[in-house]
């Protein structure tokens, strides 16, 4: 099972790559552990199971705590964020802080190509479960590790959750109106950034380990996720010393580029160029706009925007969104609507490519849920989320050996 005897093209070197059809998603011939109580291991995990990956999820025998994310008082089985995050998955359980547990758990990993774990620095080594102890065993495993900080570092110990994350990570401060408090960003959004780059991280190892590098440890951070992937406001403060600040929803150095309420919700749109300006003005019937000395460029209409944007918001509010939307586009002006969730969810441009995928989770019945966000040849198929220790035999046997009699006896003891 280790992907040092795939051929497939994801973990073929280089010069091994082929344009032949692919007739196996990619890292079927993978098998990854996760174990984790945070989106960021189960996203990473969600990726790889995507493409193919044996993905088994770990958890403690009364189930991971995000099973209750947004799920109703009253309602017995596993809420929204866990059915999403762990679609197409094997379920195990596993007692991690018992010594039978953290054995079987090193077992397994023997038999792994990867370990995914976000339970924060430290918290796999007081258990003998981190990378010097199970590479040991196997030293061909990839042990991916994600965490707030790092595993060193001033913060390095430090608790953190999504509102600390964009404060520190300078996401905050340049979100929200000039005049109001900064404001944080979408919930999850660090951990599925640290989960995706651990997921490249992760393909990156296996594909050294398959030019013969072995296995490593890779790390992650979810600060460092969100510090390196600002579009250019730190290379900008680097470059002439510029802070950036709040803008809303305009933008900085072009106008009108910003949200405008129509009859029936609200459209954005953006004028980059000036081509784009004058087609604008036609669109709206106004081109005495271009002759105003306070919109006569970018720079100028950028000074003047809320100026410009009183002059056109009455075009805006008599007409409605799919009518701006036509016109905008018809001139290659970049439009759309701001959609709700549940428009976004019927959206015939997602339908019609076929992302949305619906999925059997038994007593639930049919859910929709997205599918991969990369296409390779025929989009992959999801599966259901797994049951606390749905897997057991499965893996536990499969992997181990392990018969009936002695699973029974790792239930009775509360191991599984």
């Amino acid at each position: 099972m280790r992907c040092g005897t795939c051929s497939t093209p994801a973990c073929a070197a280089p010069s091994e790559s082929t344009d032949a059809p692919m007739t196996a998603l990619p890292l079927a011939h993978v098998r990854a552990l996760e174990a984790g109580r945070g989106a960021a291991a189960a996203f990473c995990g969600r990726l790889l199971a995507c493409f193919g990956a044996q993905v088994v999820k770990v958890e403690p025998p009364g189930g991971d705590p995000l099973r209750r994310e947004g799920a109703p008082p009253d309602s017995q089985g596993p809420g929204p964020l866990f059915l999403y995050l762990n679609a197409g998955k094997l379920g195990i359980s596993l007692d991690l802080d018992r010594a039978d547990g953290a054995d079987l758990f090193r077992r397994l990993a023997a038999r792994a190509d990867l370990v995914v774990e976000d339970l924060g620095p430290g918290e796999m080594e007081r258990r003998g479960l981190g990378y010097p102890s199970l590479a040991a065993a196997n030293g061909d495993l990839i042990y991916v590790s994600i965490s707030p900080f790092g595993s060193e570092g001033p913060y390095a110990a430090f608790r953190a959750c999504d509102i600390v994350l964009y404060a520190l990570g300078g996401y905050m401060y340049i979100t929200g109106e000039p005049e109001r408090e900064p404001l944080q960003g979408p919930p999850w959004l660090p951990s599925y950034l640290a989960g995706a780059y651990a997921f490249v991280g992760a393909l990156l190892a296996l594909w050294s380990r398959q030019a013969g590098g072995g296995g490593q440890r890779v790390e992650v951070t979810e600060l460092e996720a969100l510090a390196g992937s600002h579009q250019w406001t730190q290379t900008l403060f680097n470059y002439s010393g510029t802070v950036q600040r709040r803008q809303g929803n305009r933008y900085y150095f072009s106008h009108p580029n910003s949200v405008y309420a129509c009859a029936d919700g609200h459209v954005s749109l953006s004028v980059a160029t000036e081509d784009q300006f004058e087609r604008f003005c036609l669109m709206l019937g106004m081109p005495e706009l271009r002759e105003d000395p306070r919109f006569a460029n970018n720079a100028a209409r950028c000074a003047n925007a809320q100026a410009l944007d009183e002059t056109v918001a009455p075009w805006f509010r008599h007409r409605r969104r799919d009518e701006v939307v036509a016109l905008a586009q018809e001139l290659r002006i970049p439009a759309a609507p701001v959609l709700n969730l549940g428009e976004v969810l019927s959206h015939p441009h997602l339908g019609e490519r076929g992302f949305w995928q619906e999925v059997e989770q038994g007593t639930l019945g049919r859910l929709l849920l997205p599918g991969p966000p990369v296409r390779l040849g025929e989009r992959a198929t999801l599966g259901p989320a797994p049951a606390v220790g749905e897997h057991n035999r499965q893996v536990y046997g499969g992997w181990l050996a392990l018969d009936e009699s002695q699973l029974e006896r790792l239930r009775g003891a509360g191991v599984i």
